[in-house]
C-alpha cells in the first residue's frame, strides 16, 4: 500500500502544523476506527486462547497505551494477536492462568533485553517462508478449533482431535449457536462486496453488532461472554510455578521469540504502507517488552504488533503514535462503562470472527511468493509442524530445513562430464566441499582409463575433503596412463593445495580478474616456460597459441551468455557513440566505458588521430569515412576522443620516429598540430595539476586538437548546432586505471566517478 500524492500533501501539511492539530484532524478519527476493530478481535482471541475474556481487553488497553507510547514504530498498533493463540492455549493448559501471567511478564523482560542488545534486525533473518508457514499453521489450527464453537460444541487442544471429531459435530448441530456463528461468518464474507458507504463500518464490528442484536431480540439460547462482576477489579496477579522451571523457561523463550518476530514483521510491513518516519526496531522491541510486562502483571494476554489493526490505522489517516494510544483509551472506557454490552455477545459469534481471521492467515499471495522463490517445502513443513505437533516444533522444523537448504544451495557443487571417447571435459562449479565428494567421486571414477581429461574448476571454495578427492583421483588416473589437465577459473584453490599452501578461508582468497578482462598470460600460461615449470592451472598445449585458447573460452563460457544479445543485434546496429582511441593494446574501450556489443562504433589508430578535414580524401580517408558513416548513417549522439598515458605515439612525436618506419612517420605527421599546441597554448591539467611526464602533457593537448579537427567537418558542425551530437574528450591513466573526462570550460580533465565532468560541446 502506498500513499497517493494527495495523501502525501496532507501528511506534509500535518507535519508542518502544531502537534495537537495533527492529533485532532488525523489521529483522533483513526483511533476510533481502530478501537471498533480491536474490541471484537480482542474478545475473540481471548476466547480462542482459553484465557479469561477480560484478559483480551486488558491486552488491548496496554498494547495501545504502553506499547504505543514506548514503541519505535509510530503507526503500529499492538494488542492480543491471533498468532499467539495456539501457544497461549497450550501454556494456559499446562501452567494455569496465574503462572501464564508470570510467563508473559518474563517474556516481556526478555524482549526488553533483546531491544537493549540491538538484535532486532537479526530476527528478520528467519525465512519469510517459515513466518508465512507459521501464520498459516496458526490460522488452520484456529479454524479447526473454532469451527466446533461455531457449531455449538467445545474446542479441543489438539488439531488432530478437532479434525477427527468434526464429522460428529456436524451431525449434532446445536441450533441457535450454530446459526449465529454461521451468520457471523457469512456477514464477514459478504461485507467487502457491499457499497462503499456501508463498508466504512469495519466488518468485524458490523458482524458482531448485528448478530448480537439478533441474539438479544430473539432471545437465542446461546452461550454468551462472561465478564467479572467488576472488570476494573483486577485479581489476576501473576504467580511463579512451584517447579518445572525448565518448562517455564521454554515457555518464556517461545512467547518472547514469537511475539518479537511477529511484531518486527508487522513493523516492517507498516513502514511500507506510509511515507512518514521509519520505525526503530530496537525501540519497538523495548516497547513491546514493556507492554507485555504490564499486560502480564495486570492479568492480560501477551501483546504483539498486529498487522490488521496497524493497516487500519494507516488506511484511516493516522499520522503519529497518538492514534494507537487513544485507541487503548477508548477500549478502557468501553470496557469500564459498557460491560453489559460485552456480556450480550454470543461466543459463537466471536468464534465465527476467529474462523474468518484464521482463514485469512492462510494467504494465497504468500504461497505464490514462496513458490516463486523455491521455498514451498519450508512453508509446507512449517505448516504441518504447527498444526500436527505444536507451534515451536513447527518453527524449529522449518528453521532446520532452511539450514539444510542453505547448505545444499551454497555448498553443493554442479559436477558434470562432457565429451566422448578418450577426450573428456569435467566441469565443476560452485563451492566444492565434503558434501559434493560422493557426486564428484562418482563422476571422476566413471571416466575411461588412459583418457585425456580437462578438469575445469570454476569454484569459489575448496575444502580439504574435496581437494583430497581430486588430488587422489588425478594421481591414480595419471598412473594408469591417462592425462589430466587442470584448468582453474578464478582463484587457484587446487594449485595452492598442491604446492602445500592451501587457502582455508574463503575471505582470504585473492580476487581473480575475470578471464574476459585479464591478459591471457595471467590465466593460461607463461610464454617460454619449461613444461615442468608450468603450474597445473595452465594449458601447456596452447600456451603459444593464446587466441586458440581464447576463442575456446569464448565459445564455452561467454557465447551462451551473450547469444541472446547478439541475436537481437543480428539485424543491424544502432550504436550511441563513435569512440576514437589509440591502437595501444592496453586500451580496451568496452571495459573502461562499461559497454558491450552494439553500444559503440570504434575507430582505432596509432595516436588516436583525426587528420584535418581537408585531408579527408588522403590517408585520413579511413578515419573520416568512419566519422561520416557514424554521424550521417548511424546517427550517433556522441563522439569520444580518448587519449592515454605512456603513449608511444606521443613519445615518437617528441623524440622522433625510428629510422625506416616511413609509414608511421607519415601518419604521425597528423599529430604535429597537437605537439605544437602543447608548446604554445595554455596548459591542460589533469585533475587540477599538470602531468609529470612531457608525453602525457602532449597526449592531453592531442585530445583537444582532434576535437577541433572534428569540428572542421560540415557534417559534424551541423549536427552540433542542431543539438543532436556531443563531442567528449577522455583520457586514461593506464597505471592507475583511472578515466578522466574533459571539462572544456576549464581545460581540465576531471576524474570520472568522483565529481563527474561536463561534456565538450
Amino acid at each position: 500500500m502506498t500513499l497517493s500524492t494527495g495523501q502525501q500533501s496532507d501528511q506534509q501539511e500535518a507535519d508542518a502544523g502544531p502537534w495537537w492539530t495533527t492529533v485532532l484532524r488525523y489521529d483522533l478519527p483513526a483511533s476510533l476506527v481502530v478501537f471498533l476493530v480491536a474490541v471484537p478481535l480482542s474478545l475473540g482471541i481471548a476466547l480462542a486462547s482459553g484465557a479469561p475474556i477480560v484478559a483480551g481487553l486488558i491486552a488491548a488497553v496496554v498494547g495501545g497505551i504502553v506499547a504505543g507510547a514506548a514503541g519505535g514504530s509510530p503507526l503500529q498498533v499492538s494488542g492480543p494477536a491471533a498468532g499467539l493463540t495456539v501457544v497461549m492455549a497450550e501454556t494456559i493448559n499446562q501452567f494455569g492462568w496465574a503462572v501464564t501471567c508470570a510467563i508473559t511478564v518474563a517474556a516481556g523482560l526478555l524482549q526488553v533485553l533483546f531491544g537493549l542488545s540491538r538484535v532486532a534486525r537479526a530476527a528478520l533473518a528467519i525465512s519469510p517462508a517459515i513466518v508465512h508457514g507459521m501464520l498459516a499453521g496458526i490460522g488452520i489450527t484456529i479454524v479447526l478449533g473454532q469451527l466446533h464453537v461455531i457449531l455449538g460444541g467445545d474446542s479441543n487442544s489438539s488439531a488432530i482431535d478437532n479434525i477427527l471429531q468434526l464429522p460428529g459435530q456436524l451431525l449434532d448441530l446445536h441450533g441457535p449457536a450454530a446459526f449465529l456463528g454461521l451468520l457471523t461468518l457469512g456477514i464477514l464474507l459478504v461485507w467487502g462486496k457491499l457499497p462503499a458507504a456501508v463498508r466504512k463500518v469495519p466488518a468485524p464490528l458490523a458482524a458482531i453488532v448485528l448478530v448480537t442484536v439478533l441474539a438479544v431480540v430473539t432471545g437465542a439460547s446461546a452461550e454468551r461472554v462472561d465478564l467479572p462482576s467488576s472488570v476494573l477489579d483486577i485479581r489476576f496477579a501473576p504467580e511463579l510455578p512451584g517447579g518445572g522451571w525448565a518448562d517455564f523457561a521454554v515457555a518464556v523463550l517461545t512467547i518472547a521469540l514469537i511475539a518479537s518476530i511477529e511484531s518486527l514483521l508487522s513493523a516492517v510491513a507498516v513502514d511500507k504502507m506510509h511515507t512518514g518516519k521509519r520505525g526503530n526496531f530496537d525501540r519497538e522491541l523495548i516497547g513491546q517488552g514493556l507492554g507485555n510486562m504490564t499486560s502480564g502483571a495486570l492479568g492480560g494476554l501477551p501483546i504483539t504488533g498486529v498487522i490488521v489493526r496497524s493497516s487500519t490505522n494507516v488506511a484511516t489517516g493516522a499520522r503519529t503514535r497518538a492514534s494507537a494510544i487513544l485507541h487503548g483509551v477508548w477500549v478502557l472506557l468501553f470496557t469500564a462503562l459498557l460491560a453489559t454490552v460485552i456480556e450480550s455477545i454470543p461466543l459463537a459469534a466471536l468464534a465465527g470472527l476467529l474462523v474468518h481471521v484464521g482463514a485469512k492467515l492462510v494467504n494465497t499471495a504468500h504461497i505464490r511468493e514462496v513458490l516463486r522463490h523455491g521455498d514451498l517445502s519450508l512453508y509446507v513443513v512449517t505448516v504441518a509442524g504447527v498444526v500436527l505437533i505444536d507451534l515451536l516444533s513447527g518453527v524449529l522444523l522449518g528453521v532446520g530445513l532452511s539450514v539444510l537448504l542453505v547448505l545444499h544451495r551454497t555448498m553443493w557443487s554442479a559436477v558434470h562430464s562432457e565429451g566422448e571417447g578418450d577426450t573428456r571435459r569435467v566441469v565443476i562449479e560452485g563451492a566444492l566441499t565434503f558434501l559434493s565428494v560422493p557426486r564428484l567421486s562418482a563422476v571422476l571414477n566413471g571416466l575411461p582409463e588412459r583418457s585425456t581429461v580437462t578438469l575445469e574448476l570454476v569454484v569459489d571454495y575448496l575444502d580439504h575433503a574435496a581437494f583430497d578427492c581430486l588430488h587422489t583421483w588425478q594421481e591414480a588416473h595419471e598412473r594408469s596412463g591417462g592425462r589430466v589437465i587442470v584448468d582453474e577459473v578464478g582463484h587457484p584453490w587446487f594449485a595452492r593445495g598442491k604446492d602445500g599452501s592451501p587457502i582455508v578461508r574463503k575471505d582470504r582468497a585473492g580476487a581473480a580478474v575475470p578471464r574476459w578482462l585479464a591478459p591471457w598470460s595471467e590465466w593460461m600460461a607463461r610464454d617460454g616456460a619449461d613444461e615442468e615449470e608450468l603450474p597445473q592451472v595452465q594449458i601447456p598445449d596452447q600456451r603459444h597459441a593464446p587466441l586458440r585458447r581464447g576463442t575456446s573460452e569464448f565459445q564455452t563460457r561467454t557465447a551462451p551468455l551473450v547469444r541472446d544479445t547478439m541475436s537481437r543485434l543480428a539485424a543491424g546496429q544502432q550504436p550511441h557513440t563513435l569512440f576514437i582511441t589509440c591502437a595501444d593494446a592496453r586500451i580496451v574501450p568496452n571495459v573502461i566505458t562499461t559497454s558491450g556489443p552494439g553500444d559503440m562504433f570504434t575507430v582505432r589508430n596509432v595516436g588516436n588521430l583525426v587528420p584535418p578535414h581537408e585531408q579527408h580524401s588522403g590517408d585520413g580517408a579511413a578515419v573520416w569515412s568512419s566519422v561520416e558513416f557514424a554521424v550521417g548513417v548511424l546517427g550517433v549522439s556522441e563522439i569520444v576522443v580518448c587519449g592515454h598515458s605512456s603513449c608511444g605515439a606521443m613519445r615518437a612525436l617528441l623524440d622522433g620516429v625510428p629510422e625506416g618506419l616511413t609509414g608511421l612517420a607519415g601518419w604521425l605527421g597528423h599529430g604535429e598540430a597537437g605537439l605544437e599546441r602543447s608548446r604554445t597554448a595554455r596548459s591542460v591539467r589533469l585533475d587540477g595539476a599538470e602531468p609529470a611526464h612531457a608525453g602525457d602533457a602532449v597526449a592531453l593537448h592531442n585530445v583537444l586538437q582532434q576535437l577541433d579537427h572534428l569540428r572542421e567537418s560540415p557534417l559534424v558542425r551541423s549536427a552540433l548546432e542542431r543539438g543532436e551530437l556531443t563531442l567528449t574528450g577522455m583520457y586514461l591513466d593506464v597505471g592507475n586505471a583511472q578515466v578522466y573526462l574533459l571539462d572544456p570550460a576549464a581545460d581540465n580533465f576531471e576524474p570520472a566517478g568522483v565529481r563527474g565532468a561536463a561534456q565538450a560541446r
